[in-house]
């Protein structure tokens, strides 16, 4: 392959990324209405709380992903082993979000609910988009 063929082979298709982030912004409304939920009215820890709304997130995710920003992409494995890596792509990307929300929460003392939203779904969910991106494209639906 030459130069030019990988260099643009790598660069960012900004139809695929529109599409993701579109997929990404509906898991990201399922992780956040279900987390505030749990949190709020069930008065649900937030750790388990952010826990289940991210299986929730995962979910849509991949099914967008899945059915709509890749569907053109051949699967070079079994959907089921694909779902495997593509949620090990998301249990890295939580893991980024819980680490935000430990921080907050149990290292800085910002105990409210609104502090728990803003630091595992908005800040945490910020910079695991990066890593899930990232991960989606190269790692479950290459090529």
């Amino acid at each position: 392959m030459s130069m030019r063929n990988r260099v643009s082979a790598r660069a960012v298709n900004w139809s695929e990324l529109g599409s993701f982030a579109a997929v990404g912004v509906c898991a990201y409304l399922a992780d956040l209405a279900l987390f505030v939920w749990l949190r709020g009215p069930l008065d649900w820890d937030p750790l388990s709380a952010k826990a289940v709304a991210f299986l929730a997130g995962c979910s849509v995710a991949y099914a967008g992903n899945a059915l709509g920003t890749y569907k053109n992409r051949t699967a070079q494995v079994s959907r089921l082993r694909q779902y495997g890596v593509f949620f090990a792509v998301n249990v890295a990307g939580a893991l980024v979000q819980l680490l935000c929300l430990l921080v907050s929460h149990y290292g800085l003392g910002l105990t409210s609910p609104r502090a728990d939203t803003v630091s595992g779904s908005l800040v945490g969910m910020a910079l695991a988009t990066c890593l899930r991106f990232w991960g989606t494209r190269t790692l479950v639906f290459r090529n």
